[in-house]
């Protein structure tokens, strides 16, 4: 067992296992896709053998394999479907291409089995692509941990693989390997992956961590208190595998109407075959209409109409940064009217600059040393302490300096206390900077007063305060705000275009911030000074006069107002526990701009949904009418069914594309 936790060397990503390769589904690792292109090939073998009065004894048994390799699936699950006294489209499917084979349409019979095993190659590669898009975003848990065994030493081991009691070691700048307690040590977390907040966050012995957060410069020892499995990360990929099996309420009708639909086949097909049969119609002739009625009147396109679009969607949304939990989520998106946004996170970036710079008057009676310092001389004296620091204050102290073209005299004797601040020596003077409340809390002087006063002041305007001591005397105070995200004007201007109302901004801030950062992102309707029921209610009283009201938050404050809303997106990459339970959506990037855009996205596939249902009943009606009427050649019913489906789902696959993405981030709500 070692005996200290400091002052141990960072080790490389590649070293700490950070970087996880991006998973990506190869058509041929999916089963249908092996299948059908079994099938196809089997069929294209045949095919000629047949058209050249090959024997049959050569052409005959590939068609067979062709039945059996591209039938046997959608066979099986519509068996099982008929024991549970449900009638599967894929089934009478199969029931068609046998029966074409029966009356001697073999090669027709093979041609349905390849479109048909084809169709559902596509689907399971759009629902795959969907999931590895999106897990692509969550490789954020390291592989591997360093564990420290109760006799003593190290050993590495998968992060899987850690048990609830274990210890493991986290060094400085490694991404921490499992939710758990701090048992020794100090650091600053970035927590950014799991609470979305922007600054890192001050841990020591006692605090709770989480995996996939990244440690700052010390490190830590930390108890594995949940499993592995059931981790925030964990969690996270677990909403993404239940994403791609939801299903949309359009989906859900369309179902429900095919079992009766299908019903309705056999007995319409009953029909076809026994009225001309029973005036004097030839037997094959009658069985020929009605295997080729079956099959272009069996909705399949209908079926396939719903989900490959919002599927494409999810996929696509998901490589760009935004997580869509279900596909339900997808078409709800579609649907909002009316735009809610929190401030502090989501129209602000998260990152800090300084905002207000304080010199302190020095005491009566103080020598030249104690004269009061100019803004210039406070900001660049502060600069210089900080400027070994990697702490985002720290740069944003450090950037003021520069932007202001200030010189930063040289640092000695660097230390850093997480959670308390950094000390340095600069031109043989002590320099502290950090928290008010535990600097001050070892110094006497008499201006704690006033600097109290300042700081009461600038916290209630919103600021992060930091206090300057020279030689443990407080000799100035800075301010630091986060900033309005340099996007947060467009995107407000492209949700008002998209839902012809512009959003309300729902804040708990103090109404004069409130009102300014308002002012700057184009927002006139500001309720500030709100609880997170005062923000429940507001959503409400829209929902009440009938809007469908999308609120988007930080995923922590702002959980009730995602909860009660027609459709909740959280901003902050992995989000909170909160996160994960309220929000039906999660900008995982951070970046607010996807928020219009995924909105788009979702009618984009709504109108693909529209276009694919008009499709299929064209087809349907087309080629059912032409078979009942005339003579509808089974080839050519075939093709027309399954050619139909094919469109169908290549039409929904269109939304996997970038292209997709662009042009929904080009719509200004309407349609251009």
């Amino acid at each position: 067992m070692f005996s200290t936790v400091t002052d141990l060397p960072a080790r490389s990503a590649g070293e700490r296992g950070l970087v996880a390769p991006r998973r990506r589904t190869r058509v041929f690792a999916l089963a249908e896709a092996r299948w059908a292109a079994a099938a196809l090939v089997l069929f294209l073998i045949a095919l000629p053998l047949q058209l050249f009065s090959a024997p049959a004894w050569s052409w005959g048994p590939l068609y067979a394999l062709a039945y059996a390799s591209g039938g046997w699936e959608p066979a099986r699950a519509g068996l099982l479907a008929l024991k549970e006294k449900t009638l599967d489209v894929d089934l009478l499917m199969i029931v068609a291409a046998i029966g074409a084979a029966a009356i001697g349409q073999v090669m027709d019979g093979a041609l349905l089995i390849v479109i048909f095993a084809t169709s559902g190659a596509l689907e399971a590669l759009a629902t795959a692509r969907t999931a590895d898009s999106v897990r692509g975003l969550l490789d954020l848990a390291p592989a591997t941990a360093t564990r420290l065994p109760a006799g003593g030493g190290e050993e590495t081991v998968a992060t899987e693989d850690l048990a609830v009691g274990d210890t493991i070691l986290i060094r400085p700048g490694e991404r921490i390997g499992a939710d758990g307690r701090v048992l020794d040590g100090a650091s600053e977390v970035d927590q950014a992956t799991i609470t979305g907040e922007p600054l890192p966050v001050a841990k020591e012995t006692g605090d709770e961590v989480f995996a996939g957060t990244l440690n700052g410069t010390g490190a830590l020892r930390v108890r594995v208190e949940r499993d592995a499995s059931d981790s925030v990360i964990a969690r996270i990929v677990a909403m993404v595998e239940e994403a791609s099996e939801t299903k949309a309420p359009t989906q859900l009708f369309i179902e429900k109407v095919e079992q009766r639909y299908s019903v309705g086949i056999v007995l319409a097909t009953l029909a076809v075959f026994a009225v001309p049969l029973g005036f004097g119609a030839d037997l094959t002739d009658s069985l020929l209409r009605a295997m080729t009625f079956m099959i272009v009147a069996s909705p399949c396109a209908v079926v396939l109409a719903t989900m490959p679009p919002l599927l494409s969607a999810i996929a696509n949304a998901g490589r760009h940064g935004v997580l869509v939990k279900s596909a339900v989520v997808m078409e709800r998106l579609g649907q909002i009217d009316a735009v809610a946004l929190d401030k502090t996170g989501t129209l602000t970036e998260g990152t800090p600059r300084v905002t207000d710079i304080r010199p302190l008057r020095p005491l009566t009676g103080a020598g030249p040393d104690g004269d009061e310092l100019t803004e210039a001389a406070l900001l660049s004296l502060a600069a210089a302490a900080e400027h070994p620091s990697e702490h985002p204050l720290a740069r944003a102290i450090v950037d003021a300096a520069r932007e202001r073209g200030l010189g930063i005299p040289d640092a000695h004797e660097f230390t850093s206390a997480p959670g308390i601040g950094v000390t340095a020596v600069i031109a043989g003077r002590t320099v502290s900077i950090g928290t008010p409340a535990r600097l001050l809390e070892d110094t006497t002087d008499p201006k704690t007063a006033d600097v109290g006063a300042i700081v009461g002041e600038l916290e209630g305007g919103g600021r992060t305060v930091v206090l300057v001591l020279r030689d443990g005397v407080p000799v100035g105070i800075l301010g630091i705000a986060d900033r309005l995200r340099p996007d947060a004007a467009a995107t407000v201007a492209s949700l008002t275009a998209l839902t012809g109302r512009a959003p309300v901004l729902l804040t708990g801030d103090n109404p004069r911030a409130a009102a300014h950062l308002a002012a700057q992102a184009g927002i006139t309707d500001v309720r500030a000074g709100l609880l997170p029921q005062d923000k429940v209610t507001a959503v409400r009283e829209q929902e009440a006069a009938g809007r469908k009201v999308l609120v988007v938050g930080d995923g922590v404050n702002d959980a009730p107002a995602l909860a009660a809303a027609h459709t909740g997106i959280a901003m902050g990459r992995a989000g909170s526990d909160l996160a994960l339970e309220t929000a039906d959506a999660v900008i995982v990037r951070d970046e607010l701009a996807t928020v219009p855009t995924v909105v788009a996205l979702s009618r984009a596939a709504r109108r693909l949904v529209v276009q694919n249902l008009v499709i299929a009943g064209l087809f349907i009606s087309g080629l059912v009418v032409w078979d009942l009427v005339g003579h509808l050649p089974l080839p050519l019913g075939v093709l027309g069914h399954e050619g139909s489906t094919v469109i169908v789902g290549l039409n929904g696959l269109r939304l996997l594309r970038d292209a997709a993405w662009r042009r929904a981030a080009a719509l200004d709500g309407n349609g251009r």
